[in-house]
């Protein structure tokens, strides 16, 4: 039996942290649940019952202990499992710089780039023309949010301090939204940005399993429907 599963979706940006992290503590004992969201599975009494919000992702254990919430459920699972991507609780200070920088990512990145993602990214999908008012506000807040984040990296390596942390990896599904959507140079063009997004995404676990993603995604594409 595996030791919990995980309800969601690939390419979904909340579930794809939890795999990332997942990813990158080497731990594959789990069993993952695929949920159809254009088919509003999500949305499902099952699932409903596990996500009041009717939302992804959401891992459960046979126990029956239930954790909704892509960040909670990150920090969780490298407590649980001794992944080295959180800063011990007896290292005050670090915990604190830890979740500081899990503030500035929830509130200056994943909000206005979540929407950037939600009006290029998934309206295509749903049949619907993105609200230019929306996205050119937002690319606005990004911009000036990675202003700021040039100036912190040139200073350290990582967003929360000198280690590679599960508050790098939050950012990396919505980033990967801003390449796709057109708007990569946001990265290239800061040089200690750009550097630091190298350093997160050339970790051995994380290209791997970005690459595969890569692949399954291009398969997709490719086969006919039916």
């Amino acid at each position: 039996m595996p030791a919990f599963t995980l309800y969601g979706s690939r390419g979904s940006t909340n579930t794809d942290r939890v795999r990332l992290t997942l990813a990158e503590g080497g731990f594959t004992d789990y069993e993952f649940v695929l949920l159809n969201l254009q088919k509003t599975e999500q949305k499902s009494q099952d699932n409903l019952s596990r996500h009041p919000f009717g939302k992804v992702p959401v891992i459960t254990f046979p126990s029956g202990f239930t954790l909704y919430e892509s960040r909670a459920i990150c920090k969780y699972l490298a407590r649980k499992y001794s992944f080295p991507l959180l800063p011990p609780d007896s290292a005050v200070e670090a915990a604190a710089l830890f979740d500081q920088a899990q503030s500035v990512e929830m509130h200056y990145f994943a909000e206005p780039a979540g929407k950037i993602a939600f009006e290029k990214f998934a309206k295509q999908f749903m049949g619907l023309p993105p609200d230019d008012g929306v996205v050119s506000q937002a690319l606005r807040s990004v911009d000036m949010f990675l202003d700021v984040a040039e100036r912190l990296l040139q200073q350290r390596e990582y967003m929360a301090g000198k280690e590679f942390a599960v508050v790098d990896i939050f950012y990396i599904p919505l980033i990967q939204r801003l390449f796709a959507c057109g708007y990569g140079d946001f990265i290239r063009s800061r040089k200690a940005v750009s550097a630091w997004w190298d350093r997160c995404v050339n970790r051995p676990a994380i290209r791997k399993m970005l690459a595969e993603d890569r692949e399954v995604a291009a398969a997709a594409a490719t086969a006919p429907r039916v």
